[in-house]
């Protein structure tokens, strides 16, 4: 941890062995989802051991956000699972909407109930929306989701779009010989609707990540799918402060972005400055590695904040440099996406 004076005030912050500075937290609120994308969790689904006192209440929840915003984290996304099947979603978002010193808290969904909780969303004090589409076709997307509705996704996206949610960003996973076809589709959607669209590579966690490691599809081979599409420069987009992982680019003479993340062909770890905690109570401390703290036993065993803010200081210390996706897939083999929060 690292203390700067201003004045008479003390303002803390997160920093790791490897001097990234932590002000990004991943919450899922859930690890429950309506889908079962074939890369996130197995086709049976994921059926948690225990009862629902396991998971974290939102009122936990908001103690521990609390705890990490004082620790100077300035930013919250809200995952699942998906969110939105977690009821009163928005007022726990109007709750921690007024925490001092939060600047920004966004939702990744899969948008199948977006339509109906956009209004009250934006109005709670989400920002923006990152959603999970992976094909344009009704019946790939189908089979792709095991049994999702495209209509219902792209009527959430417009909805999005009406309140005013902005960014919207599409998330694609490509994979090959299955939606490759249609990234150029995507970025013609995306150019259509004035949403950004991100291209992400398929990743080895899980026993359904590793499953699809087959149909791995390089960023690099779909930068220069998405060039020769448009016939046009792709312009290097800098200096938003909530790209994450994301490579960006504008194409020229248009607004719209496109990205990529690599997560396996090219890793960006060294920038990385983000840490996840579950619905369980799990601070997960890299997508690609097993280093965890829980956090729910002691919280729950009522330590006041400093103990467990002194926890979260301590966690971040065993922090590692890099995940190794590209050395070993089955690094993680046994730890579901939909649990993580991606």
């Amino acid at each position: 941890m690292e203390l700067i004076i201003i004045g008479e005030a003390v303002q803390k912050s997160l920093i790791d062995p490897f001097n990234r500075k932590i002000e990004y937290v991943r919450v899922s609120v859930t690890d429950k989802c309506n889908y079962r994308c074939n890369y996130c969790m197995p086709e049976r689904g994921v059926h948690p051991e225990g009862h629902h006192s396991d998971y974290l209440s939102y009122d936990e929840m908001a103690r521990l956000i609390k705890i990490f915003v004082n620790l100077g984290v300035a930013k919250i996304r809200l995952t699942g699972g998906e969110p939105l099947v977690r009821k009163g979603l928005a007022s726990f978002v109007a709750r921690i909407h007024s925490f001092d010193g939060l600047e920004d808290i966004s939702l990744s969904t899969n948008a199948h109930y977006l339509e109906r909780e956009a209004k009250a969303l934006k109005q709670a004090g989400i920002h923006r929306v990152n959603v999970s589409i992976d094909s344009l076709k009704p019946k790939r997307f189908n089979l792709i989701t095991r049994g999702g509705d495209l209509s219902n996704v792209l009527a959430g996206v417009d909805k999005a779009l009406e309140v005013g949610l902005n960014p919207v960003k599409f998330n694609m996973v490509v994979m090959r010989g299955t939606n490759d076809d249609e990234i150029e589709a995507m970025v013609d959607y995306g150019l259509a609707k004035g949403v950004e669209v991100r291209f992400i590579e398929t990743m080895p966690i899980g026993p359904a990540g590793v499953s699809m490691m087959d149909q791995h599809y390089s960023a690099a081979k779909i930068l220069q799918r998405i060039q020769q599409h448009v016939g046009k420069d792709l312009i290097l987009s800098t200096g938003k402060t909530h790209d994450g992982p994301s490579k960006n680019f504008k194409i020229a003479g248009t607004q719209t972005r496109i990205g990529v993340i690599s997560a396996v062909s090219q890793h960006f770890c060294e920038s990385c400055n983000r840490v996840r905690l579950t619905a369980k109570g799990v601070l997960a401390l890299c997508l690609g590695q097993e280093n965890s703290v829980d956090l729910r036993t002691p919280l729950r065993q009522g330590v006041t904040d400093a103990v467990l803010e002194q926890l979260i200081i301590n966690a971040i210390l065993k922090k590692p440099e890099r995940h190794f996706f590209n050395e070993n897939v089955h690094n993680i083999e046994f730890r579901q996406m939909v649990e993580l929060g991606g």
